[in-house]
């Protein structure tokens, strides 16, 4: 089905009106993320004094946390945009005009990239200027990792709205702990041979998990392994297709069964 760009920027240009009119939503962009930059820069200055410079914990934790982070507001930043027309019971009305549900998707991609690179400029402002991120360490490499997790948390936030459609409203307290339940086998903080073997076993399937052990090798002075980053783009892919497919079952069930007819801010019942 062919996306009509002007109809899909609409949805952008929604979410925008609704950021230009509310303090309140602009603030959490800024808010979380730079709670997070002062509370793990300052334990990584803690740690850097207690190892006596032998390993510069800043771009360790601190790069861990910024990426992190990015794949959290990648994922809430497609799903907050949902959620707004979920609260506001406007969801039918968007199906009412001829919008289709790529075009629809595409917005919420479109949305949270917009709102996800404003949080990612002002960690990284926040991250080098006051506690000294050396952030040409990563070098190039880098791109694929803010590519693997920007994949991957447009995957993680559509599968969470199609989740949300399928349950109703009151399954969103389901979507705020997903990036808490997949931070363990991500190994956003530790190497993946600290975890047991069954748990390796399942981040050896999230694209996340190829970032940070890439993350701490380039940190660590080694070479990064382009073919594991490229595993990860791969998996992150596979996500996207299979979240992809995932909402426009569950979208065409509740159109089949009535239920979006129905669909409010209470139950789908």
């Amino acid at each position: 089905m062919p996306v009509h760009w002007r109809r899909t920027f609409a949805i952008v240009l929604r979410q925008l009106y609704l950021l230009r009119g509310s303090t309140a939503r602009i603030l959490p962009l800024f808010g979380w993320v730079a709670i997070d930059m002062v509370l793990w820069g300052f334990m990584s200055r803690y740690l850097n004094s207690l190892t006596a410079a032998r390993f510069n914990f800043v771009p360790a934790l601190l790069g861990a946390v910024l990426l992190w982070d990015f794949f959290i507001r990648i994922m809430q930043g497609v799903t907050m945009t949902f959620f707004e027309d979920v609260w506001s019971r406007n969801f039918l009305n968007i199906f009412a005009t001829p919008l289709s549900v790529s075009e629809y998707v595409a917005g919420l991609v479109l949305s949270s990239m917009l709102t996800s690179s404003v949080g990612l400029c002002a960690m990284l402002a926040l991250a080098t200027l006051v506690f000294g991120l050396p952030f040409f360490v990563y070098g190039s490499v880098i791109v694929p990792f803010l590519l693997v997790l920007f994949l991957s948390g447009i995957a993680l936030g559509v599968f969470a709205t199609g989740l949300v459609l399928w349950q109703g409203p009151a399954a969103e307290w389901f979507i705020w702990p997903i990036p808490a339940f997949l931070s363990p086998f991500a190994a956003v903080f530790y190497p993946l041979s600290t975890l047991p073997r069954w748990m390796q076993f399942i981040s050896h399937v999230l694209p996340q998990s190829y970032v940070f052990e890439n993350l701490r090798a380039v940190v660590a002075g080694r070479a990064p392994s382009l073919s594991a980053l490229l595993v990860g783009i791969l998996l992150a892919l596979a996500e996207i297709v299979l979240a992809g497919w995932f909402f426009v079952r569950i979208f065409r069930r509740a159109v089949r069964s009535g239920l979006i007819a129905r669909y409010s801010a209470e139950t789908l019942s």
